[in-house]
């Protein structure tokens, strides 16, 4: 048996720059992704924990964490004021979501926007876990402080998948409001200070500004532009016949 990945490698070139992946079906009859690096190829499972591992007999360490939790409050009628979460587990859980964010950067250059939806509100939850539980407000902050990537990432998914179904009403509001959800993070978490130099917020407002640009004019919108067009020119007949078109358009509309 051979170790040598060289033929493998040989085989597909790592692009500086570019996120690099590809799915296939494994051997095991399970489907999987791998993303092109540098130095080698990450393989992951397509659903599930990445790596495939079950820590403590369950499907992540979040899982295990969460049983921990419930556990507790069985044993406290209910109460999980003493349930905390230290500098390990917060660890565990930071690398296990990193295996997690490797996956949804693949699938959103394999156009699989659900999934990378999927994994990223399970970061998210996890992160919410942690700012709950952890043991300081530091520990907390160590993965909080990557909830706006994450948010940034499922508002791409969410907005791309609407224009690619041509959906760019959709795709603005789904803009609109992850830049929302992000200037109420900042301010929840007493962080305004990061607001104005949040790279995911300039980085989607400038996003929104060209799908706006970009957005197909409505029929109703053509029709407001010939007006404005012939009342500038004095044409008020032509005026007049455009404001009949948009009131039946509108009529039909409602």
């Amino acid at each position: 048996m051979s170790y040598d990945i060289s033929e493998l490698l040989a085989d597909w070139d790592y692009q500086p720059g570019q996120v690099v992946a590809r799915r296939f079906k494994g051997k095991d009859g399970a489907e999987k992704v791998q993303l092109r690096v540098d130095l080698g190829i990450l393989q992951m499972n397509a659903e599930g924990r990445p790596d495939g591992k079950r820590p403590m007999g369950h499907g992540s360490w979040h899982e295990f964490q969460v049983a921990r939790l419930e556990t507790h409050r069985e044993e406290n009628d209910g109460d999980d004021e003493e349930f905390t979460l230290d500098a390990e587990a917060c660890t565990k859980l930071q690398q296990e979501s990193i295996q997690y964010h490797h996956r949804y950067i693949c699938y959103f250059q394999l156009e699989d926007y659900t999934a990378v939806e999927r994994d990223c509100e399970r970061n998210l939850k996890v992160f919410e876990f942690v700012a709950e539980f952890a043991e300081t407000d530091e520990l907390a902050w160590s993965l909080l402080q990557f909830a706006p990537q994450l948010v940034m990432m499922r508002t791409r998914a969410r907005g791309t998948a609407a224009i690619k179904r041509k959906k760019y009403v959709a795709a603005i509001e789904a803009i609109e409001e992850g830049l929302s959800e992000l200037e109420s993070f900042y301010r929840d978490n007493e962080r305004e200070e990061l607001l104005e130099n949040s790279g995911e917020i300039a980085s989607l407002r400038h996003w929104l500004e060209e799908v706006r640009k970009k957005r197909p004019l409505s029929e109703l919108e053509k029709l407001q532009r010939v007006l404005d067009e012939a009342i500038q020119i004095e044409d008020y007949e032509k005026a007049a016949q455009v404001r009949d078109k948009m009131r039946k358009l509108q009529a039909s509309d409602t």
